[in-house]
């Protein structure tokens, strides 16, 4: 509840927005803040129906809003953990995003096993 000169640290920022200083890099979807990937999974430590949409967005990570590596993966994992809140059309999403992005690397194997992941068989 502070104004923007008494704010005494900056917000969690990815790494490849550290140098920036205390600038808020606001999101086109919605005008959330970005954050770290680290806030987020802090975020949903304390609270498990934490937005796991604001978690996996690539931005969170990198520079990239194309590059769904570690979103993907990092979903998985969340899985695993028995996190399910995902819409699945965000689920969907990721999965094509991902899989396009490793068809595009020539890597059309792996690409077909992140589509078994899809939850929509159709």
């Amino acid at each position: 509840n502070t104004s923007e000169c008494e704010k005494y640290a900056c917000s969690p920022l990815p790494p490849y927005l550290e140098d920036s200083g205390c600038v808020i890099e606001e999101d086109d979807n919605g005008g959330r803040p970005l954050r770290d990937v680290c806030f987020h999974l802090l975020k949903l430590y304390s609270d498990r129906s934490y937005e796991l949409d604001q978690l996996l967005d690539p931005r969170s990570v990198t520079p990239d809003p194309l590059d769904f590596r570690l979103s993907w993966h990092l979903w998985e994992v969340l899985r695993a953990l028995n996190y399910s809140h995902l819409s699945p059309q965000s689920w969907g999403v990721l999965n094509t995003s991902y899989a396009a992005q490793l068809e595009s690397e020539g890597l059309w194997e792996w690409a077909v096993f992140v589509m078994l992941h899809e939850p929509d068989t159709q």
